[in-house]
């Protein structure tokens, strides 16, 4: 259920943490299979989803980024 890993957009390095679920749930993100979601930068979280947004992603890398684990996991 659980992945983790690291994630390199442009120069910056993203740890992230993914829980994706076998079959997609109106909980999970755009109605896939990823429930939860964090992205951390520097140590920083820049994105949190758990069966909502939290955080959002506010810069392109970032977003480049979660377009990249939504294609993988979602």
């Amino acid at each position: 259920m659980w992945k983790e890993g690291t994630l390199g957009v442009k120069g910056d390095i993203f740890h992230y943490w993914v829980k994706q679920y076998e079959e997609p749930s109106q909980f999970g993100i755009e109605g896939g299979r990823v429930s939860k979601l964090t992205l951390k930068r520097q140590g920083q979280i820049v994105c949190n989803y758990d069966r909502g947004w939290d955080i959002r992603p506010e810069d392109e890398n970032t977003e480049i980024a979660l377009r990249i684990l939504l294609k993988d996991y979602n």
